[in-house]
């Protein structure tokens, strides 16, 4: 069985979706099964579709205001790079509101059911592939892996989204009275439950650099200071995860070929900036073809 393995990493999905367009238009890979978390659970369903081209369009034209109903953050430019501050009257107005986060992310919402359609859902369950998105239970303090082949079209578009709330920053979904947020806090990349679902040869995009090559900037605020912390966190559960798929792999005679970023595409995945998407797809698309010459070099 095959697998496409997409890791969490916000507007850095941009990169994996032009890395998984050449694995499947340009190289003809067909996988059996797609498992996404936070960013990459919005690309496996078209990916497993063929439709690359639609969901290129869609990361290369989204910005802040096509995922945050509330946005908690304002972004200026200084000195080459982007530096968010918290927007004290959308985190206060949050919070009046009753809400546990600084911002909400319902647009992101309507997003995926804008160009997710019913019909596609269908589509899809009647296929032989299986996607899986990844979420965090806040509540039961559990990773749960959420199948297209056992929720309605509502529902696995909840779970697409809630996949995708960075919390504190998103929202924070009440479900059978727990709480969900996005896979990441949990599973950046979950290689371990695509060998658990019978895959013996794994493509897996990871959205870091192999090796860390970057020191993040000081913190300017104590905004800075949290985005800052939950890199740094998310960073080290990426890193566990890819060691355990590593060593889950040799046990269970698995393959897995890795397509990390060649270099730092940003430090703050949280900002959606049309014109670096549109580039970092490219990016993407390109190194996913020298990789592969590369490959077709070493391989005998």
């Amino acid at each position: 069985m095959r697998a496409l393995v997409i890791s969490g990493g916000g507007s850095k999905g941009a990169f994996a979706g032009g890395v998984a367009q050449y694995l499947v238009e340009e190289m003809g890979r067909e996988y059996d099964l797609y498992l996404g978390t936070s960013t990459g659970s919005l690309l496996i369903s078209h990916l497993a579709l063929n439709k690359c081209e639609k969901i290129r369009q869609v990361y290369t034209s989204v910005n802040q205001e096509s995922i945050f109903n509330n946005r908690p953050f304002n972004i200026k430019r200084r000195n080459g790079y982007d530096q968010i501050s918290i927007n004290h009257f959308n985190v206060l107005r949050n919070f009046i509101s009753g809400k546990k986060t600084f911002g909400e992310s319902k647009n992101l919402r309507k997003l995926i059911e804008k160009t997710f359609t019913e019909e596609e859902f269908y589509t899809l369950r009647a296929s032989k592939k299986d996607i899986v998105v990844t979420v965090s239970n806040i509540s039961m303090n559990a990773v749960e892996y959420k199948s297209i082949q056992d929720f309605d079209y509502k529902e696995f578009c909840d779970w697409i989204w809630i996949s995708c709330n960075y919390t504190p920053f998103m929202s924070l979904v009440q479900r059978d009275g727990c709480e969900y947020a996005d896979g990441g806090l949990g599973t950046m990349v979950p290689i371990e439950e695509a060998i658990k679902r019978g895959a013996t040869h794994i493509d897996a995009v990871i959205l870091q650099t192999e090796a860390t090559i970057y020191n993040r900037m000081p913190s300017k605020n104590v905004f800075g200071l949290i985005t800052n912390l939950f890199s740094f966190m998310l960073d080290r559960i990426e890193k566990q995860n890819i060691q355990i798929g590593k060593f889950t792999a040799a046990n269970k005679t698995a393959t897995i070929k890795f397509y990390y970023t060649p270099t730092v595409l940003t430090t703050n995945s949280l900002i959606f900036d049309k014109k670096q998407m549109k580039s970092w797809w490219q990016t993407g698309f390109n190194y996913a073809r020298e990789k592969s010459e590369e490959l077709n070099q070493i391989e005998p």
